[in-house]
């Protein structure tokens, strides 16, 4: 089983490539993909919290979003050829520094990881322009929590593919199929 993750900063364009990466895989095989907050239970109560504003909000969005991610790989890791998840561990970079390093590597010790774990990360004004047109706005989506989160990626998450998604979605699939050429000759 192929095990991809990919993970980023709001608007730095996870769904738009992870649809990609699962034609990609589609042809050779069945593929899950998994976005998270997703529609279970837990995914609607993270969603629901990430739409208020607040530190209990905060709090409840966090423990939400990690339940959710459990049930997602109790119920579909290893159901799949190729079992993609958009948004997995980063979730810890909207917490403080020293809980999501600590969480980090505790859930890194006792949750699936994968060669195949990329992190698309753009340019904060980039991610504020993409995200200006949703009709809804989550707690994290504004220019200061950007930076903090995208300074923290770079600091925590040892191992990953970072992709620069400034560009254009033909240049960062490029280099996203290259690497995935890659991988495939090394891991399958």
């Amino acid at each position: 089983m192929r095990f991809i993750v990919i993970d980023g900063m709001d608007g730095a364009g996870k769904d738009t490539h992870a649809e990609f990466v699962r034609q990609r895989y589609a042809e050779n095989g069945k593929v899950i993909i998994r976005t998270h907050p997703s529609d279970s239970l837990f995914g609607r109560l993270a969603k629901a919290s990430l739409l208020r504003r607040g530190k209990v909000f905060h709090i409840l969005a966090a423990i939400f979003y990690f339940f959710d991610v459990i049930y997602s790989l109790l119920r579909y890791y290893g159901k799949a050829d190729t079992v993609i998840f958009v948004r997995y561990l980063g979730g810890v970079l909207y917490l403080p520094e020293k809980p999501a390093k600590l969480l980090y590597r505790l859930f890194c010790s006792v949750l699936p990881t994968s060669p195949y774990m990329f992190y698309l990360e753009a340019e904060p004004e980039v991610c504020m322009k993409r995200v200006a047109v949703r009709e809804e706005s989550e707690m994290f989506e504004n220019i200061e929590d950007f930076k903090k989160v995208r300074e923290k990626a770079f600091r925590i998450l040892d191992g990953w593919k970072f992709i620069n998604t400034n560009r254009s979605i033909e240049e960062t699939r490029k280099e996203i199929e290259e690497i995935l050429n890659e991988l495939d000759r090394r891991f399958s």
